[in-house]
């Protein structure tokens, strides 16, 4: 559900968990042999390759103890800091490539469910039932002789059902008001004739039901199931809206339950319930249900995609937790593709629910591979099953471990911090200011053009494969500059040429001979929207401190939930005028892309942590180590 809002719960959780730190002294020690390392022989169990001095034993039990950065360190060199974690099993090993590609699996039933509606929602052609004798004449003579030309309504006055091809004007003049009969209706008229005369100066009343275009590659939708059209049309969008409304809501609750109950406990209950509740959608037959069911899946689905990556993020240390986090990112728009194949395929809403909730069924099984996070069972104090991960991460990295390396879990100080600390000096309200419009105008502008795919013109699945294809180069090229320039003018340039690409869009509207035109400039918009999705919640943890990081990113959360819920609504801006969605689209792009540049840089993060967090957390702003 939902990449902007999926990177960012990857520094709110973390901010909790704050581990001790070894020394560089310490790490030299352990780099040159100086500290006893355990031998890992073909049984996987370690041996002691020498008995540990007391000067020794000293040393390691400093490991526990919490180090400081020196206040000179560069925010560059704070990404690279590690912990006794990971310097027990590693920074980054064939454990956690394998562990952090699993759990990366699970965002494709989260991006099969959030993108489904584009299929499921689909707009079709229809018109007013036409009666069972009438059901071989054309649907334009029938849209004609209706009246229906808004294929709302049709007059009243004629009982279709008494009338055939072949029926005569005398069997017609029962159905027909006498009034109109005497002034109207000729003798010499045929029936459809006189129809038509008594359809000019008739009553239009509403159609009690539809017909629905049955070779239009779009197949059974909401659309012909609950007969949303005419003054149901807006339903569609309240069934997308709740479904959104559900990933809002369950935004702003995951990063809590997460860690109040674990990551990995939350991740696979979220999983399971996702599971039930996708199945649940392929035998509902009551819209009301229909709707509840998608909140509901909203909800779970967010927590699969904050868990998951948590999960992912704390199975790292040093700088890769950065790029873990990012190619954490990948399945989804490989997910994209898949979805718009499948709905090719089957054609049918209720064959697609049933296709994308099936591969939930699997990830299930995972429990038995996937470990809870140590660092979040070392913060809870369960040290037993810390060493066992760490033993059984370390074993099949291939490294060695010290002798009676010692594991003390930290102490956590509590913490008042309330949204207000948000605004308690210059620095923080400028960025808290900044990010609320750049998250509200990410989501809109990024699910703006993946949710409104069907209405952009040209074929829905080959626009939806393409948009899901030029994610990949957009994530990867992000992830490669990112290490290489600063984020704020990168994310910067990311939202203007979105904005630059939309514009183009907008001009080319309404042209059917550069239809394909059109949709180039939509999908270089797609491009770096998404690499700005990429960087956006890297660049939003390291700018707000440590002590109140969980406040800062929460409330970003609550302005994207916001975005979210207008997004189908959207939509309805092109009923007004075409060339509407594609200019709010360009408009918010450029307006996020100005409000990046009152951001700070990168490096007075450290300056914002000692000044921002209020007099009596400098000091744990300073010190404190994000794992």
């Amino acid at each position: 559900m939902a990449k902007r809002l999926e990177s960012h719960e990857e520094e709110e959780a973390g901010g909790d968990l704050e581990l001790p730190l070894l020394s560089q002294q310490e790490r030299s020690q352990r780099r040159s042999g100086t500290i006893p390392v355990c031998i890992m022989h073909n049984t996987g169990k370690p041996t002691t390759a020498s008995p540990p001095t007391a000067q020794q034993q000293q040393q390691q039990q400093q490991q526990a103890r919490p180090q400081s950065p020196s206040p000179g360190r560069n925010p560059a060199e704070d990404e690279d800091e590690t912990d006794v974690i990971g310097d027990l099993m590693g920074h980054y090993g064939k454990w956690q490539l394998l562990m952090t590609v699993l759990l990366s699996l699970f965002q494709v039933p989260n991006t099969f469910h959030i993108s489904s509606s584009v299929y499921q929602a689909a707009n079709k052609d229809f018109w007013c039932q036409r009666p069972l004798e009438l059901q071989q004449m054309p649907v334009d003579e029938w849209r004609n002789l209706s009246g229906s030309n808004d294929n709302c309504h049709r007059w009243e006055g004629i009982g279709w059902s008494s009338l055939a091809n072949d029926t005569t004007l005398q069997e017609v003049s029962p159905s027909v008001p006498s009034s109109l009969w005497r002034t109207q209706v000729k003798p010499s008229l045929s029936v459809f004739q006189a129809a038509e005369v008594v359809a000019s100066v008739g009553n239009l009343v509403a159609c009690e039901s539809w017909e629905y275009e049955t070779h239009d590659n779009v197949g059974n939708t909401w659309t012909s199931e609950w007969d949303l059209v005419c003054d149901k049309e807006h339903l569609k969008n309240v069934a997308e809206m709740f479904f959104l409304l559900g990933v809002a809501t369950g935004g702003i609750i995951s990063g809590y339950l997460s860690d109040k109950f674990g990551r990995k406990t939350m991740l696979f209950i979220s999983a399971i319930l996702q599971t039930i509740f996708g199945l649940c959608l392929y035998f509902c037959s009551s819209f009301e249900l229909y709707l509840t069911l998608r909140a509901l899946l909203g909800l779970v689905s967010v927590s699969v995609t904050y868990s998951a990556l948590i999960l992912a993020i704390e199975y790292v240390d040093g700088k890769w937790r950065t790029i873990a986090g990012m190619y954490n990112l990948f399945p989804l728009p490989i997910s994209y593709m898949i979805i718009s194949g499948l709905a090719y395929l089957t054609q049918d809403y209720q064959a697609l629910q049933l296709c994308i909730g099936l591969p939930g069924i699997f990830l299930c099984f995972l429990w038995f591979v996937v470990p809870e996070s140590p660092r979040w069972l070392l913060v809870k104090g369960r040290v037993d099953e810390v060493r066992r991960i760490i033993e059984a991460a370390a074993k099949f990295n291939g490294r060695q471990l010290p002798v009676d390396y010692q594991l003390t879990p930290p102490t956590q100080e509590s913490s008042s911090q309330n949204i207000t600390h948000l605004f308690r000096s210059s620095y923080l309200r400028r960025i808290t200011i900044c990010f609320l419009c750049i998250w509200f105008t990410m989501n809109l502008v990024y699910y703006g053009i993946i949710l409104n795919m069907s209405s952009f013109g040209g074929n829905v699945y080959l626009n939806s494969a393409l948009a899901g294809l030029v994610e990949i180069p957009a994530i990867a090229v992000a992830m490669y500059i990112i290490t290489k320039v600063g984020k704020k003018w990168l994310f910067c340039a990311t939202l203007f040429c979105a904005g630059v690409a939309c514009f183009c869009a907008t001009i080319t509207e309404g042209r059917e001979d550069i239809l394909w035109l059109k949709i180039t400039f939509l999908m270089m918009g797609k491009f770096t929207i998404s690499a700005g999705n990429t960087i956006m919640p890297v660049y939003t943890a390291e700018l707000y401190p440590t002590a109140i990081r969980n406040v800062g990113v929460g409330a970003c959360n609550v302005a994207a939930g916001l975005a979210l819920i207008l997004t189908p609504y959207i939509s309805l801006l092109n009923k007004i005028e075409g060339h509407l969605l594609m200019a709010l689209l360009t408009a918010w792009s450029i307006f996020g892309g100005f409000v990046v540049l009152f951001l700070p840089a990168t490096a007075v993060r450290r300056n914002a942590a000692n000044s921002g967090s209020g007099g009596g957390n400098q000091n744990a702003a300073s010190a404190a180590k994000q794992v």
